[in-house]
Order: C-alpha cells, then structure tokens, then sequence
C-alpha cells in the first residue's frame, strides 16, 4: 500500500505542476533535468536508508561524499586511471563505514559519532587539496559518469539505477539483506535468534559509506570539478526522499526502491516551484514541510498497524475463549 501510496503522490505532483506551470514542466526536456536532479539525491537517500535499515542513522554522509570525490579527482588529475581513483573513492567510503561501526559498537553515540566524522572528513578533504576546488579539466575524463547522456537519459540516472538493482538484491532477494533487517527492527530478538549484530551493522555503516562515495564522485563528475566543503544540504534532502519512502527512522523497516521516487518527488516540486517562478526560500520550506508530513505519516502508519494487529490478537483470543467455554 505504501510503494502505491508514494507513486500516487508523485504522479499527483506532476499533474499538479503541468496544470499550475503549464507546458514547460511537462517537457521531456524537464523530465531529463528533473530525472538528473532526483539522481544525487536518490543516491545520499540510499545511503541514509541501508544504514537505517540496519538501525542507525549516519549524519556523515556529505563527508564521505566530499572526502570520496575529492580523492578521485585528485588521483585523475595526478595521472591516475580513472578505474583505480574510482576503485580507492569507494574504497574510502568502505573504510569510513568501518571506523563508523567501530566507534558505535564501542558503546558510543550513533549520533555523536557519524556528525563528528562528517566533521573529521569535511577537514581531511580540505586538507589533502588545500582547501581548493579540484577541476577535472576539459574534457573530462568522468563525462561518462556525470555530463553524457545516453540515448536522452543523463548518466547519473544509470549510476542511480545499477546501484539500486545492486542494493535492492542484496536487501530484498539474500539471507544477508534479511538478517540486516531483523537486526535493524528488532536487535534484541534477533540476537536471542543468533545472529551476529554487530556485524550486520557493521554492514549497514559500509554499504552507506560505499554509497555515499558513489554519489560523491557522481556529483563531482556532474559538476566537473570536486570541492571540500561538505554539501549539508544534501544530507537534508536525502532525509526527506527516505522519509517519503516510508523507510523507518527507527530500523528494520521500509523498501529500498521507494527512495528513489522519494528523491523524484523532491525534484519534481523544485522545478515546478522555480518555473513559476517562486523564490527558492519556498522550494527549502516545502522540502522541509515534505519531511515532517513523511516522518508523521510513517508514525501514522505505525500506530494503525499496532492498533490493527492487537486488534486482531484480540479477537483470536476471544474467538479461543468462546471455543474452550464451549
């Protein structure tokens, strides 16, 4: 009912938008621009929901994003293959959900501990580039990642769509993606079951980190030039795709799929908001408005699924009772 529910809403978006913006927004020009913006911010929203999955939210996504990025455009520029500076930006990413995991299993706040490390990568970026922007050059040897279309889809779509057929499998169709749910949702029982939860976790943090690399280097092969300070912005926008996606902000529920029409629905109010013209102050409130009605409908939700299963234990009960009087 959900992944309908959030489909619905943005469908209803889009004809809102092309009654009130007219023919401009309806064109596949606008979809392609709308398709490339939800792209980025369907990538932060994957890595903010698999670690929620997990249990846990990482505050240090646009770190990861800033330090992964900055360090495959400086390998590029030195000369590097593109392969292997692509190779050691995920591979920081990886790292970084590591030392995440450590931190967190050593009795430490989760919160406390990703928005310090989003600090802790913002310096090292700055540091290792002297605090300037890297460009790729002209032309870029990351067009193909950022600035080429194929056919009429922009390549950050593709990257968006591998990651996600990737992502999903792992989640949805492996005995892995299943324990990282029942560890997410309810760690206590699925400790009593036997599982390793800490190491489920630990999985959590580094397919965050290897995702927020992912869309780091996206975003610099977007923009053609990397730069080292964290984009915070995006860590908000990525909040608001998972919160429309229904993915639970107390773990161990949601499907992965939805946060990218989350991200679609973000985008889609943007550009029909600056096609008419509204000032950009407005395109904030309402992704902000966006995120508290998706964290309030899922605590919604929440409550009538409780309500509606103790409600049906109850009639078993009874039903049990009526038989044994009987």
């Amino acid at each position: 009912m959900r992944s309908r529910g959030v489909v619905i809403m943005w469908l209803f978006l889009v004809l809102f938008f092309w009654a009130w913006a007219g023919s401009v927004f309806f064109s596949l020009e606008n979809a392609r621009l709308v398709a490339n913006a939800a792209a980025t911010t369907a990538l932060f929203g994957g890595a903010v929901a698999v670690c929620l999955l997990a249990g846990h939210l990482d505050l240090s996504v646009p770190g990861t994003a800033t330090l992964g990025g900055m360090t495959a455009a400086l390998l590029i520029r030195d000369g590097t293959p593109v392969a292997l500076a692509l190779a050691a930006a995920v591979l920081i990413g990886a790292l970084t959900g590591v030392v995440n995991a450590g931190l967190v299993e050593a009795g430490l706040n989760p919160l406390a501990v990703t928005v310090g490390m989003l600090a802790v990568l913002a310096g090292i970026a700055s540091i290792i580039s002297d605090s300037q922007s890297v460009p790729l050059g002209t032309p870029s040897q990351l067009a193909w990642l950022g600035l080429d279309r194929y056919g009429s889809i922009p390549a950050p779509v593709l990257v968006v769509v591998a990651v996600f057929v990737i992502y999903w499998f792992v989640l949805s169709k492996t005995y892995i993606g299943a324990r990282l749910y029942a560890v997410g949702g309810n760690p206590d029982g699925a400790r009593r079951a036997g599982l390793r939860a800490p190491m489920y976790r630990l999985l959590g943090f580094v397919l965050s980190g290897m995702l927020s690399a992912v869309g780091g280097v996206t975003v610099v092969a977007t923009i053609n030039q990397a730069n080292p300070t964290p984009d915070t912005g995006q860590l908000f926008q990525a909040m608001t795709a998972v919160a429309l996606a229904g993915i639970s902000f107390g773990g161990g529920r949601g499907q992965f799929l939805r946060v990218a029409v989350g991200a679609l629905i973000i985008a889609t109010v943007s550009s029909g908001l600056i096609i008419r013209g509204v000032a950009p102050a407005w395109a904030t409130f309402a992704t902000g408005a966006l995120l508290i009605a998706g964290l309030a409908f899922d605590k919604g939700t929440a409550r009538l699924v409780t309500t509606l299963t103790s409600a049906s234990e109850a009639a078993k009960s009874r039903r049990l009772r009526r038989k044994e009087v009987g």
